[in-house]
């Protein structure tokens, strides 16, 4: 999923569509599905494979932006008589549609992630099955991966089962009325406890040294002849349900440790280089960061609704570089296999729906825990599948940088000229006369350049010299 989530509220106008278009073109996304993958589609979305055991009796719900139906997960949230609690989780089961050497197979394996655009998205799987037939939509009948985690009364985990069921949700949920109901304290019980559980995970997360990234949301919203750039800080709900699928995440990473064979997300520390600009950059935007306080706990101070703490959100995701896809076989643990900022070892199983190596993983998953081979297909399959996602996460991620630089361009294509308040965040090593300032309004981040070096951290007057659309670059110089 992208880290800087941006999407267009309103109509894109012309040029901002078609430099869109343009970046669709340049990257060989595909406009739709072969003929044989849509067949395959509409033939297996009313005939899947179905489960023997029907857990169609949990009050599941999923919590999801509110045009999404692209529903991965659902959840039943529950106090154990003994103490504790029980989270019952629900994940998609892709392979009960998708066939291995399908032409529904193939066309996942070439497209490998859905790739977002802030006008619209290309889906890894045709709609038919990914919003309709293998969506976990409200009151609807589905087959999914049905997790259970028990968890003792401080939140750490104790217990974890994973089976195929038959499962239906009950409510199609949203952020904001999620975090109405909570702190109006009319949620149900199943749903009040989301804040309560996923407290005790932050908690559990703070005392392994992990941190979760609230991210602020680039949100351009388009007026009658202008757009207007802004930051939507995520509410705590948000927080509180990311953490329903780091757990999982987690739980599945130690089946498949134990279970010696498996795919895990790794991400190495970040080296003390990328630290120490990043603590220069939050000195330039009034972040107080003492020298004895971890970057954890800075990042837990932080109200991503506040500007110069967005930015700041924003910059850290830079100590995510590196992340990668780590398989093992044979019994023996990776050398490498611990993400760092979950300070666990951990997989990606919760979003089949639009990412392919979770249905590898969950399969995985599900063999460690009746103590069976893998799948003849995902043992063939699973040495390819780092590369694959490397390739895949590499076009999502340019997708992701373009699509930006696209939208901030439309923004300020009438401003060229115009002088802004700003901060410098990078400076390349070695070009240091070329880097990024962050804009203090609009919500910006772009590239500059000097004639002389750029001085990281620090406070400048630009003046914007290029905003085009058409070429996707914005460019400031120092005023």
């Amino acid at each position: 999923m992208p880290r800087r989530l941006l999407h267009v509220q309103g109509a894109a106008e012309a040029p901002l569509r078609a430099a869109l278009s343009a970046l669709r073109v340049s990257l060989g996304v595909p406009e739709g599905f072969p003929a044989d993958v849509m067949a395959e589609a509409e033939r297996v979305a009313g005939a899947p494979r179905v489960p023997a055991h029907d857990a169609t009796g949990i009050e599941l719900f999923t919590i999801d932006p509110p045009t999404s139906t692209d529903l991965d997960q659902a959840m039943h949230l529950e106090r154990r008589a003994g103490g504790g609690y029980r989270v019952h989780y629900a994940i998609a089961d892709v392979a009960a549609f998708v066939t291995p050497g399908g032409a529904l197979d193939a066309e996942a394996h070439r497209r490998v992630t859905t790739l977002y655009f802030p006008d619209g998205k290309t889906p890894l799987h045709p709609t038919v099955l990914s919003e309709d037939a293998a969506s976990l939509l409200p009151g609807r009948t589905r087959p999914a991966l049905l997790w259970r985690i028990d968890l003792d009364a401080d939140g750490a985990a104790t217990a974890t089962d994973v089976r195929r069921a038959l499962v239906r949700s009950r409510a199609k949920l949203d952020y904001e009325g999620v975090q109405k109901q909570i702190d109006s304290g009319t949620a149900p019980e199943p749903l009040a406890l989301l804040r309560d559980i996923g407290i005790l995970r932050e908690q559990q997360e703070l005392a392994r040294g992990g941190i979760s990234l609230n991210v602020p949301e680039q949100e351009i919203v388009a007026h009658d002849h202008h757009y207007d750039l802004t930051y939507r800080a995520p509410l705590p709900a948000d927080g509180w349900n990311a953490q329903i699928s780091l757990l999982t995440g987690i739980a599945g990473a130690e089946l498949m440790l134990a279970y010696g064979t498996g795919i895990l997300r790794t991400l190495p520390s970040a080296p003390d280089g990328a630290v120490a600009r990043l603590r220069r950059s939050a000195r330039a935007l009034g972040i107080d960061w003492p020298h004895h306080v971890p970057y954890a706990a800075v990042v837990r101070s932080l109200d991503p609704r506040e500007p110069n703490h967005a930015a700041f959100l924003q910059e850290c995701t830079s100590l995510l570089r590196g992340a990668g896809y780590t398989v093992f076989t044979g019994g023996a643990a990776p050398e490498r296999a611990v993400h760092a900022a979950v300070a666990a070892p951990y997989t990606h199983c919760t979003a089949p729906l639009r990412r392919l190596v979770d249905r590898y993983a969950g399969e995985l998953c599900l063999a460690a825990v009746a103590g069976q081979e893998p799948p003849a297909w995902v043992a063939a399959a699973l040495d390819a599948v780092p590369k694959e996602m490397a390739r895949g996460t590499s076009r999502a991620n340019t997708v992701e940088r373009e699509s930006v630089d696209i939208v901030e361009a439309a923004l300020l294509k009438d401003r060229v000229g115009e002088v802004f308040d700003a901060t410098v965040v990078d400076v390349k090593e070695q070009q240091p006369t070329v880097g990024t300032v962050h804009l203090t309004d609009p919500a910006v981040v772009a590239r500059i350049e000097s004639n002389d070096s750029l001085p990281l951290g620090e406070r400048l007057r630009v003046r914007l010299t290029q905003a085009d659309p058409g070429t996707a670059k914005v460019l400031f110089a120092p005023a």
